[in-house]
């Protein structure tokens, strides 16, 4: 049997949205700026897909280690190992 590989399988109710959320994004979460050091939470936006990180680590809070072109780099700690996370802004809010 052939198995699905892909980066959002299994994820379907992990990037459902709300009903009322529904439809075009905030324009304001989309261009929001973050300083370095500051503490987020991962929280993905279904509707961009630019810029998205694993869907395991949806609700993990990490900081803000720097830029890199448009999206940070978030250092967070996934069971004792420190990964850094390359996550567009639209993706994260703030702690």
């Amino acid at each position: 049997m052939v198995q699905r590989m892909g980066f959002r399988r299994k994820s379907r109710h992990k990037l459902r949205k709300n009903v009322r959320q529904r439809g075009k994004f905030s324009l304001v979460r989309y261009m929001q700026q973050f300083t370095i050091g500051e503490r987020v939470v991962l929280h993905m936006e279904p509707s961009v897909h630019e810029g998205t990180f694993h869907h395991n680590f949806t609700g993990r809070a990490g900081f803000v280690e720097g830029k890199q072109g448009f999206c940070y780099r978030v250092k967070i700690n996934d069971r004792g190992k420190e990964k850094l996370l390359i996550v567009h802004p639209v993706h994260l809010q703030r702690a």
